[in-house]
């Protein structure tokens, strides 16, 4: 079953569409075919409507001032090792500069995270929060090989889907443990079956390379970087590869790149029980009486009592689809990924205590990429693929079970939700690349790591572990103390205020800066 993952802008978008209709391999950095691509020509035209596997929905809106976004199509090697055999197209998404072109820097390329979001559709949702940005840059972001309308990876249709995630992903006996086992390795062999020539291709090793190739055909001596989650991950793994053509480089909501999947699936425990402790001490700390709790403790012990009634038996969702433990809680951790969804929480766990599963249903169908009319976008089949072609891990039900108490003991509500997840990878067709990913980067120029002490999907520690795996005189660290996945999309002041100077003017800030 597919965990939370390090993802933000992409959920966070459809989440508010969805809640407003309701209240290590190294490479060559020369590769010969990378050489010919490098002189493609863009056509840039008006965007269409985003693919099913995008999320579907209407065309982006003009920006502000009435300027269009364009998008574009360039391609890339379906294998970096075979330079010169099949092509696959990468799909990409701009806002040219709204400031004088003597005064352009360059393009600002976007990833948003996952793995598995699509750039072509986070970007115009977030746009407004990048004018300052745009003043010295064209922004631009793609969808990453696997994901929307670049090469995406089909798994299950949308009804095999609304199974595969209604079904018991915390098993309490032999029986519901091979269930799970059973219906995870239905889902892979599927992806296997319908996209068995590009899921060996997918690592984020490759979709580094596809970076560089994007900064030359674009026309840009340096990369221009703004990562998020794990596109913080995927921005270590291009200046590990191409440390001589960074430029300025954000890495925003930061993964820990020193970690295996057990430690990373641990770390989440710990950061979405940290991110619910402080919703609870939140709610019941204003002036009038929170709705779903008298005291911390309280909050906590009620939405614990309503996981385990779910167990028992669901309550109505989305008709005709029910509400269970597993869509409640993973409803309850996309809920966590922004202060600002605190309330849609307080709604949802108030509507479900009076025995409807709504709200709660629809904050799970966001993060599972499903959307009002009932079809998912390929985010989920994006990720486990990703995330299987990355980590060589491979756990079993026994690894899982003597690793319990541990996950438990970080959260006592997603400890069994993301031990289970650790199963994803099971029987998948290709072999993982390594325990974690390699973001050495010697000679590279300083790098901005932002980590945000109330993050809950990558946990503020991992901004320390990015610098220090950069290596000495890289990474730069800048801490946030607020909450949510991520800093600078908070709008928080003192943080954009850095990040502005550092990527439009090159002002590097000390190390060891806090924002509050």
């Amino acid at each position: 079953m597919p965990k939370p993952t390090p993802l933000r802008a992409a959920a966070l978008a459809a989440t508010a569409v969805l809640l407003s209709t309701s209240a290590t391999a190294c490479g060559s950095s020369s590769d010969p075919q990378s050489e010919d691509l490098s002189a493609q020509k863009l056509s840039w035209k008006g965007c269409p409507a985003p693919s099913e596997a995008e999320g579907g929905g209407t065309a982006p809106s003009p920006l502000p001032g009435g300027a269009e976004w364009q998008c574009a199509t360039m391609k890339a090697p379906l294998d970096w090792n075979k330079p010169k055999g099949d092509t696959i197209d990468i799909a990409l998404i701009r806002a040219v500069t709204s400031g004088p072109q003597n005064r352009r820097i360059g393009s600002l390329i976007f990833n948003f995270g996952g793995p598995g979001g699509s750039g072509v559709i986070t970007l115009p949702a977030f746009a407004g929060d990048y004018t300052a940005l745009r003043t010295r840059y064209d922004l631009v972001s793609f969808d990453p090989r696997g994901v929307g309308r670049s090469a995406g990876v089909k798994c299950e249709n949308d009804e095999q889907l609304d199974h595969f995630f209604q079904q018991d992903a915390t098993p309490d006996d032999a029986a519901e443990q091979q269930t799970l086992v059973d219906n995870t390795k239905a889902f892979n062999s599927a992806c296997d079956k319908n996209s068995g020539k590009v899921i060996p291709h997918v690592a984020t090793t490759d979709a580094a390379r596809d970076m560089d190739l994007m900064r030359q055909v674009l026309g840009d001596a340096k990369l221009y970087y703004f990562g998020v989650s794990y596109g913080t991950e995927l921005g270590g793994v291009y200046a590990h590869l191409f440390p001589q053509n960074v430029g300025r480089a954000l890495f925003d909501g930061v993964v820990d790149p020193t970690q295996d999947p057990e430690q990373s699936s641990l770390g989440q425990a710990k950061g979405f029980q940290l991110a619910l402790d402080n919703y609870a001490k939140d709610c019941t700390s204003q002036i009038e009486e929170c709705p779903v709790g008298t005291s911390e403790q309280d909050v906590k012990d009620r939405i614990a009592k309503l996981l385990k009634d779910l167990d028992k038996k669901p309550l109505p969702g989305i008709f005709p689809r029910e509400l269970t433990q597993t869509a409640a809680t993973n409803g309850i951790a996309q809920s966590l990924y922004s202060k600002d969804f605190w309330e849609y929480l307080t709604e949802g766990l108030q509507q479900a205590y009076d025995g409807d599963g709504k709200i709660l249903m629809m904050l799970s169908d966001s993060m599972n990429g499903r959307n009002e009319s009932g079809h998912y976008s390929n985010i989920q089949a994006a990720n486990v693929s990703i995330n299987c072609a990355d980590q060589k891990p491979r756990y079993t039900p026994q690894d899982v079970e003597a690793k319990l108490p541990e996950f438990r003991a970080a959260s006592p509500l997603f400890g069994d939700y993301l031990a289970w997840g650790m199963l994803s990878c099971t029987d998948w067709a290709v072999p993982g690349a390594a325990d974690h990913p390699d973001v050495s980067a010697p000679g590279a120029p300083p790098i901005l790591v932002v980590g945000n002490t109330g993050d809950p999907a990558t946990p503020y520690e991992g901004a320390r572990k990015m610098v220090d795996a950069l290596g000495d005189g890289v990474g730069v660290e800048l801490t946030y103390e607020g909450q949510g996945h991520g800093a600078y999309d908070s709008k928080n002041k003192c943080v954009q205020d850095t990040v502005n100077s550092y990527l439009l003017d090159g002002k590097v800030p000390s190390a060891g800066t806090v924002c509050t």
